[in-house]
């Protein structure tokens, strides 16, 4: 794994010629994603970023964390939190953002004897689960590291709208036997092409679904046109 997410979160950092990020999906094109919008303060913050950060109390745990905004406005608000990624070069740059509880961590192998109050999945968080057979795994995971009275706060999209309609104003999904926001995603960064990954855009009905089968309850707490926050709680 090269790494190429990380490696534009630390050349902005440190300010090593870094350039804008590249993203491209199995059903769109080559999408720029502007680095200094993952240092972006809560003011330049979607909506629904904004609602979940409003909401999160008490011991949080900020899942995928990337550049480490969500818990630095955090840590300023005097919350306790912690912040995972996978990604080594981006858990740098979060440590000489200051931020004081960062680790290199895959959130299905985080020990289960600390748990926590809140659990943030952010910037299309149900892309973490890759497709629609591992929310099952994950899910399972949420109910062993949550406390009772605890709560996840995720965010995603509903990708339909970009897909055809037929004329009898249905859409027009190409058949492959798969949901059809299970997508591959692949960064492009200075050149380099980083290996395609599974990434899950997943409509809110399927979210509440899977949760339901897990006795997991879900409800939708802020919408913003295609995408929406949810709140996953025991």
């Amino acid at each position: 794994m090269k790494d190429l997410f990380g490696q534009a979160i630390l050349d902005y950092q440190t300010n090593q010629s870094p350039e804008d990020l590249y993203t491209e999906t199995s059903i769109s094109e080559l999408d720029v994603m502007p680095i200094d919008y993952l240092f972006r303060g809560y003011d330049e913050m979607p909506l629904l970023e904004q609602k979940a950060l409003d909401l999160a109390n008490g011991k949080v745990l900020d899942v995928g964390c990337g550049a480490g905004s969500h818990s630095l406005y955090l840590q300023e608000k005097e919350k306790e939190v912690s912040a995972i990624d996978i990604s080594p070069k981006a858990v740098e740059a979060c440590l000489l953002r200051g931020i004081q509880n960062v680790k290199v961590q895959n959130f299905l192998e985080l020990d289960e004897t600390e748990k926590f109050d809140t659990i943030l999945f952010l910037m299309n968080g149900t892309g973490i689960f890759q497709n629609l057979v591992l929310i099952n795994v994950f899910l399972d995971k949420i109910k062993k590291i949550l406390n009772e009275n605890g709560q996840v706060l995720i965010d995603g999209t509903d990708i339909i709208y970009m897909f055809d309609e037929d004329e009898d104003g249905g859409k027009w999904i190409p058949s492959n036997g798969n949901y059809y926001g299970e997508l591959d995603f692949t960064v492009h960064y200075k050149g380099e092409q980083e290996e395609p990954i599974q990434w899950l855009y997943l409509d809110f009905d399927t979210l509440k679904n899977a949760c339901e089968y897990h006795q997991l309850s879900c409800t939708k707490i802020k919408t913003d046109g295609d995408s929406y926050l949810a709140k996953i709680s025991l």
